[in-house]
This record gives C-alpha cells, structure tokens and sequence, in this order.
C-alpha cells in the first residue's frame, strides 16, 4: 500500500477500538516492540475507518476479541489487531470479567464503573481485595489467518481512586509490588507491566510477519 496525492497513507493494520486513549497506548506498545517507527499513522482506530461497533457476545475475552477484530477486517480488507480486557475480581468469582466496560449498566461509564464496584467491595478487608487485569489480543488477517495471546496483571484494588493517567479500573488497582495505583504510573512504566503490554508483546511477532517487518 501506498500513498495517494491528496490522500492519507493507507492503513496497514486496523486496531479494533474506538477509545482514543487505548490507540494511543496501543501505538506505543507496538513501536516499542519494533512493528512501528514513524508510520504510526498508518496504525489506525477502527473511529478512524468508520468501522462500526460489532455486537461482542463472546463469553471469554479471546471470544469477544476475535469477534472484533473479524469484524474490522470483514469492513476493511486490512488486517486486524484487537483486544478484550477487563478486570476480575477474586471475591466476586471473576467478575467484573468481559463485563467490566459495562458493569454500572453504560458502556465506557468510568466512574460509574468505578464508583459501583467500589460499593460493592466496601465491606472487603484489604487482605481480600486481590484481583487482576486479563487482556485478550487478537489478530486476523483477510486470509483468514488467526493469533490469539493473553497476558495479565495481578494487584489488589484500593478502596477509592488515586491518579490521573490510564483510564477504565487504572485508578484503583495497585499492581503487585508498587506503591502506586496504575493511574499513578507513566505510560512507559504501565505498558512494562500491564496485561495489554504483556498480550501485545506476545503477538508482536506475528504482527511484524503480517506487516513483512
């Protein structure tokens, strides 16, 4: 793929998210790993192709993952990187699981999120708190060719939010070993631990094979 006079550089992978912050974060992941350097814009949103949100009715996060990045490469004919995280809970049996974005009833609500889970762990003794982000990333070719790699972060969750970087749970999970909440972390020092990073590292070398990298 080329670029076109008067055109923006053809995409040569589409990320399945319209959160700008998690493209963003993505970007990173991959130009740290090496896939990208300073063509990053042609590692685009699924915002930025006008793809619409498919339903996720998956019941693991490898499911919902595979579904949208099927998706994107059915509405684009480029190949597709996308991801399903979320955080789980040991005293709630997992959840909020594949739920999480929507676990106050609004898709992308933060704070409500937030501010239910919290509630609902109010009476939780610090010694019960533990729980960890899962992230699923998934890759699809139009060939039909499929990776799928996990990674995770294990924590315990605070019991009110502190810091203002990251977005989603990063406020109130404090990763194993730190002091600090992911919130309270860099974007460079985050993406060293987080269960996205972990996933994306994983799938970086079949994304660099796809790319011909």
């Amino acid at each position: 793929m080329g670029t076109r006079a008067g055109h923006a550089p053809e995409p040569l992978l589409i990320l399945a998210t319209h959160n700008a912050h998690k493209v963003a974060e993505l970007r990173a992941i991959l130009a740290e790993a090496g896939i990208v350097s300073d063509d990053s814009a042609r590692i685009q949103g699924a915002g930025e192709v006008g793809a619409p949100e498919p339903v996720e009715d998956g019941v693991t996060f490898a499911e919902n993952a595979l579904i949208k990045a099927r998706a994107l490469v059915a509405h684009t004919g480029v190949p597709a990187l996308a991801d399903d995280s979320g955080l789980a809970v040991d005293v709630l049996g997992g959840a909020p699981g594949i739920f999480s974005a929507r676990w106050a009833g609004v898709h992308g609500d933060d704070r409500a999120n937030l501010d239910l889970l919290l509630a609902q762990l109010a009476d939780v003794p610090e010694e019960h708190r533990a729980a960890g982000f899962v992230c699923a990333a998934a890759l699809v070719t139009p060939e039909g060719t499929e990776h799928v790699e996990l990674g995770h972060l294990r924590g315990s969750l605070l019991t009110a939010p502190r810091g203002e970087g990251g977005f989603g749970y990063d406020p109130i999970l404090r990763p194993d070993g730190e002091s600090r909440s992911c919130a309270e972390l860099t974007p460079q020092e985050k993406n060293a631990i987080s269960h996205r990073g972990q996933a994306f590292r994983a799938i970086a070398p079949h994304v660099a094979a796809v790319l011909g990298r």
